[in-house]
């Protein structure tokens, strides 16, 4: 009797000696620590994902870790985007490092919805997007929002994903013709049924995993509205506007990694009584990083050996930024397809082009979304209703553009004036009358050339030369 009354002391005083106590004798809730991870808009780059895996592991021997991505992680990379499988190398790198969740970006609808439904399939993380509907696809449902358990901690992400990507309809920047069978919602229509989620949950953390911008003005939602307007989370973790950010707008910190897979964000989290009592943010430069995973560096190695991406097709004689880019981008164009003047919406030109020889990777890197490319007869009066009624800036080639007052004057390369009943021929990928589809006639010419593939046309047949120091080849209505 003796020795049970002993064993019962003794865990008696196990259990009150693991809890802390005030002087009132009231027994206090301990501090929780969690450590996250993310990563935004890395756009098909693979190669620091081996660096990525060697800093989780090392956390995760330490400390609880949940891993999360902002979205956009199509779309940039012709290792990716080109893939027999497009997309399947980005997932099965991601599942390779041990992602918990990511929202859905813009982006991820590139491919189009028989794609997007094998990737999501692929993927052994969860996806959120509170304001998406798939029940007309066959694309697997993401949840609204998903509880993540660690040990002892519960953590809740909400998901939102942008709707900016047309004047006329409520869908992402992506092509309008590969999201035709799913229903988006404005974020600032759907993010106020949520409010009351990690209640419900019971979670130590409320998380807003957005793709929808740090900022998005008076008339959309970002990161910063969230914040002012519905206080509700602990953190944000955001995405889209390719940011650097490590803010607190209405004591809710707000965090973005950057883009391209430069850097991964760590956050240090102390939080006690399902409240952040401390955080520590570093943003880990991940192209000054030396260590990786090498198993996980030789799969990516293995995905990158394509000798023909890098093909030398021409010649660049000197470093272009991006408008420099649509000047040749817009030539090349013109010069492949034949027509009288080619557009480029600037939002397809995502990079650079250096000094030196140019590779077929470089063009891909260029214009990634295989975007198909079509001819149509326009007439000059139809080209100026086009240009107003966007509002839009877009990169031009074959013809002058003036604005006067509140009118549009367009010339030859002579600087003679073009009739309004004057037809031309206007060569443009097939994004631009897909979103701006009230501008364009209906009978456009499709051709056997993606975008990315003219270019690349142009300058293995027409001109293997780029050099362009002084250009100003763009236009926006004012």
């Amino acid at each position: 009797m003796k020795k049970s009354f002993i064993s019962l002391l003794t865990v008696v005083l196990l259990i009150t000696g693991c809890s802390k106590k005030d002087e009132n004798n009231i027994v206090l809730s301990k501090e929780k620590n969690l450590t996250i991870f993310f990563i935004n808009d890395q756009h098909g780059q693979l190669d620091n994902f081996s660096k990525i895996k060697h800093i989780i592991d090392l956390e995760k021997s330490k400390k609880n870790v949940i891993t999360v991505c902002s979205g956009d992680m199509f779309s940039g990379n012709p290792v990716v985007d080109n893939h027999p499988k497009k997309g399947f190398p980005m997932i099965d790198i991601m599942n390779r490092v041990g992602f918990d969740v990511s929202v859905i970006g813009n982006h991820e609808f590139d491919y189009g919805e028989s794609i997007l439904t094998d990737r999501m399939n692929q993927a052994s993380f969860d996806w959120v997007c509170a304001n998406v509907d798939m029940k007309n696809s066959n694309i697997p449902a993401p949840s609204k929002y998903k509880t993540i358990s660690t040990e002892d901690l519960k953590v809740t992400f909400l998901g939102l994903v942008e709707t900016n990507g047309s004047d006329t309809k409520t869908i992402p920047s992506t092509h309008p013709w590969r999201v035709q069978n799913l229903t988006f919602q404005r974020p600032e229509n759907v993010i106020g049924q949520y409010a009351d989620i990690k209640s419900q949950e019971n979670s130590d953390l409320y998380i807003a995993l957005t793709h929808i911008g740090f900022n998005g003005g008076n008339n959309s939602l970002g990161d910063t509205q969230i914040a002012e307007q519905y206080p509700y989370f602990d953190l944000i973790i955001g995405g889209h506007s390719h940011q650097k950010i490590n803010t607190t707008i209405n004591n809710i910190p707000i965090f973005q990694s950057g883009a391209n897979l430069n850097g991964l964000g760590k956050i240090e989290l102390t939080i006690k009584d399902k409240t952040v009592q401390a955080v520590n943010y570093e943003l880990i430069d991940l192209n000054a990083y030396s260590e990786y995973d090498s198993d996980l560096k030789v799969i990516i190695d293995d995905y990158n050996d394509l000798p023909y991406l890098n093909e030398v097709i021409g010649y660049s004689h000197l470093h272009h930024n991006k408008p420099q880019v649509g000047c040749f981008y817009t030539d090349a164009l013109k010069g492949a397809m034949n027509v009288d003047v080619t557009f480029q919406n600037t939002g397809g030109v995502r990079s650079i082009l250096n000094k030196g020889n140019i590779t077929n990777r470089e063009i891909f890197e260029i214009s990634p979304f295989n975007n198909s490319t079509v001819i149509f007869e326009m007439q000059v009066s139809e080209i100026k209703n086009f240009l107003i009624g966007s509002r839009s800036g877009f990169y031009f080639s074959g013809i002058k553009i003036e604005q006067i007052g509140n009118s549009i004057l367009i010339k030859d390369l002579n600087n003679n004036i073009i009739t309004d009943d004057t037809i031309l021929s206007i060569g443009t990928n097939d994004y631009i009358p897909a979103v701006y589809e009230n501008y364009f006639p209906s009978n456009g010419k499709v051709q056997l050339l993606t975008a990315a593939e003219t270019v690349i046309s142009y300058l293995k047949n027409n001109n293997n030369q780029v050099n362009y120091p002084n250009c100003n080849h763009y236009f926006r209505y004012q």
